[in-house]
């Protein structure tokens, strides 16, 4: 039993559950949990040494989530206000981008970008060359949607494809309105093959689009999660069945990006236990990732980006089995929790989505302990510039050290 299982729940409400089963010692109190708050927001925003991601120096170990927007022009190439919008949030230590396909068949939703033609290339790079003259950083999100798409939002207009022939039951918004998604062919091994080749070569245009990196999405879900399950993957070949099959797709295509572009500039993203879309890894689930993470450590890649939803033990075993960079991801999470896995070692840098998108000056306000604009939810997916580069920002000087801002 951890040290804080025996307390009363209000107390351990107030820690995440990665704590709670580490079992580490803590201040307890309201004083103590506002000084641990304020020093744990210290360590993110003037940490002790940069931060490294590659070969990359950052400002700070705050991360800007991937986070589908569903602006970019029919063609794919990312909507004429994205380096606005990208720009403007600079300041974070590390932007991910939006879910970019690396392919025609990756493509899942209406009006997401791709990172495959030259017009792609051409508009990413007016995003990259704005985020860099404020100082960041961009990893562009390579996504491939797998079953978890509708001919209607393709520019070919095929069926999906996925590691079987399983539909996901989900529904999707489609030019005709909400439809379900269809179910989709399942990959032929040369068609395997062939994926692979379109995430190496999305990552090389990535690159030639002035991004830092790729992040390679493994996680919510989608193509590469969809081969890691078996309730999507009920293959008999080398892609199915055990566990080492299971993985083996998510390692190839981490392989040939790192060969491409080099591994300090490849990185993946996984949600472990995450169940939705008809995903459900099963029992296997904590020892396929177990599995995984250490393949994948093989590889020194620049990081490894969890989104946490599942087993907090699970989530230490990641940690112990990663040894390179690990980003950390928890949806919902409350503001006073902002810094706490950083502190307590869960993770090197923290990563935050709608608190992001509604405040382009989210370390700002950090410093200044500043309120939160709240997200506006009806924008979040399609639609102009409202709710994308017009949030406020703040009217105060908030260049302040990291001793007068825990004073």
């Amino acid at each position: 039993m951890s040290a804080i299982a025996s307390r009363p729940a209000s107390n351990a409400e107030k820690w995440p559950a990665a704590i709670q089963v580490a079992g580490m010692n803590r201040p307890s109190g309201l004083t103590a949990n506002f000084i641990v708050h304020r020093a744990a927001l210290s360590g993110l925003l003037w940490p002790s040494f940069s931060p490294l991601v590659g070969p990359y120096s950052l400002a700070n170990r705050l991360v800007m989530a991937p986070m589908t927007r569903s602006r970019a022009q029919l063609d794919g190439t990312p909507g004429a206000s994205a380096a606005t919008y990208y720009a403007q949030r600079a300041s974070i230590g590390l932007i991910v981008t939006e879910g970019t396909q690396p392919s025609e068949d990756g493509q899942g939703y209406l009006m997401t970008p791709g990172i495959y033609t030259d017009a792609h290339v051409a508009g990413w790079r007016t995003v990259s060359d704005a985020v860099h003259a404020k100082g960041g950083r961009l990893f562009i999100q390579l996504m491939h949607a797998g079953r978890m798409s509708h001919p209607d939002n393709t520019p070919h207009h095929r069926q999906g494809v996925a590691p079987s022939a399983i539909g996901s039951g989900a529904h999707m918004f489609t030019p005709t309105g909400l439809q379900p998604a269809p179910a989709p062919r399942a990959l032929s091994l040369d068609e395997i093959g062939q994926t692979v080749a379109d995430f190496r070569f999305a990552a090389r245009r990535a690159i030639e689009a002035g991004a830092d990196g790729v992040e390679i999405h493994g996680a919510n879900a989608y193509l590469i999660q969809q081969f890691l399950a078996p309730s999507a993957n009920t293959r008999t070949d080398a892609y199915g069945g055990s566990i080492e099959n299971r993985a083996r797709f998510a390692i190839e295509v981490a392989q040939a990006v790192a060969d491409e572009i080099g591994a300090d500039r490849t990185a993946i993203r996984l949600s472990p236990g995450t169940a939705m879309w008809g995903i459900d890894e099963g029992p296997e689930g904590p020892a396929l990732y177990r599995y995984l993470v250490a393949e994948l450590n093989k590889l020194e890649l620049a990081y490894l980006h969890v989104m946490q939803q599942g087993s907090e033990a699970l989530l230490v075993d990641i940690r112990r089995l990663w040894m390179g960079m690990l980003i950390l991801n928890r949806p919902g999470r409350a503001r006073d929790h902002i810094g706490v896995d950083v502190t307590w070692r869960f993770a090197d840098l923290e990563s935050y989505g709608q608190m992001v998108l509604a405040n382009p000056d989210f370390v700002a306000r950090l410093k200044a302990d500043a309120s939160m604009n709240a997200a506006d939810r009806g924008s979040f997916f399609g639609g102009g510039d409202a709710g994308y580069i017009d949030y406020p920002e703040l009217e105060i000087d908030v260049d302040v050290d990291a001793e007068t801002a825990l004073t």
